[in-house]
């Protein structure tokens, strides 16, 4: 454990969104050197020239990722699309921790995997070793682990509301809706037809109906919880802001619980949790209020629908929903206050 001295890190994948953000937060944190950062289409230039709002830190040229140079690296996050990451990982020394932020190790079970994202896991091996970061809730396998998969954006938000309350079986597992909505930010930083602004600046699309891929990573971590088999119903869409998520989650009580309970047992589960904060009843919920921050923030409301409740929960799709989460893993997997590198408030308005 390097607990007083700089650990060196790679970014594989520097120049998408979530690279970006991790540069960013990186660049606050008392113990990461960046030491590699890659890129495809990219690379050969000037991190600077790639996003101007970071040109004034010093920092290592964009690279592919053949030229990078494992050796004398302590961690790396992985910010690749899918199934790339497999391949990469396994070819990497053993002693190099890494954090992935890919889908490619959220799912246990390797036949899942298989069925969501269309091909063979590519390193069966290394998912029996892979660790879910939801740090709230897995922090001590987190702290033993060289191989974390950071949740996605969407399941952190809903997972972090849902995960202590079926704990405590005060809902009915069988009634749970899952209405979830991200800022623009979250389909990655690609030419799409659909984020283009004119497409997508004064409208709200729906998006991955019934087959979103982020569906069977929420119900494996409630499935855990529960200590039974859950489907959720689950549908995301796109809104025009450019990071954000909020999470709006309906179910029914389960008999003999109350909305009282669920907010106890919230409180009891976040109290001495620095990123998630349950509001005071009636307190305004919102995007806005979570902007550049590593915080998720959750609302409970009794529904006029008798044995109903609803749910609130939100955060930056970029921060704790992806790089500020990776990050607080690094701290863990490293022994470093959790929160450093992490302590900025969120941007208002």
């Amino acid at each position: 454990m390097k607990i007083d001295n700089t650990i060196k890190v790679g970014i594989l994948g520097a120049s998408g969104y979530t690279g970006a953000d991790l540069v960013r937060l990186a660049a606050a944190h008392p113990h990461m050197e960046l030491t590699v950062l890659t890129a495809n289409s990219h690379a050969g230039k000037r991190y600077g020239d790639v996003y101007p709002h970071l040109g004034a830190l010093q920092l290592p040229d964009l690279i592919t990722i053949e030229q990078a140079n494992w050796a004398d690296l302590d961690v790396i996050f992985c910010g690749l699309p899918h199934g790339t990451t497999q391949k990469i990982v396994a070819s990497l020394p053993r002693q190099v921790k890494v954090i992935d932020l890919s889908a490619d190790f959220r799912l246990r079970d390797t036949e899942t995997y298989k069925e969501w994202y269309g091909h063979e896991h590519f390193a069966p091996q290394l998912q029996t070793e892979a660790v879910y970061g939801l740090p709230e809730h897995y922090r001590a396998e987190i702290k033993a682990s060289n191989l974390v998969a950071c949740p996605g954006c969407y399941p952190t938000a809903a997972l972090l509301m849902l995960i202590p309350l079926l704990k405590a079986k005060l809902l009915d597992h069988k009634s749970i809706i899952i209405d979830a909505k991200s800022g623009l930010t979250g389909a990655g930083r690609g030419l799409k037809q659909n984020t283009l602004f004119a497409e997508a600046g004064e409208g709200m699309s729906v998006y991955g109906v019934a087959g979103h891929r982020h569906a069977p990573e929420i119900e494996q971590e409630l499935s855990v919880a529960l200590g039974d088999e859950v489907m959720v119903s689950f549908t995301p869409h796109l809104i025009p802001m450019n990071r954000g998520e909020f999470v709006s989650t309906y179910a029914n009580l389960a008999e003999g619980a109350s909305v009282a309970d669920i907010r106890e047992v919230l409180n009891q589960t976040y109290q001495d949790e620095p990123f998630v904060r349950l509001l005071e009843q009636g307190a305004g919920i919102g995007t806005q209020y979570v902007r550049g921050s590593n915080q998720c923030l959750l609302s409970v409301a009794e529904d006029r629908v008798p044995g109903r409740v609803l749910l609130f929960s939100t955060l930056d799709n970029l921060v704790k929903g992806s790089s500020g989460q990776a990050i607080q893993n690094m701290n863990i997997m490293f022994g470093y206050d959790e929160t450093l590198g992490l302590q900025q408030q969120p941007m208002f308005p």
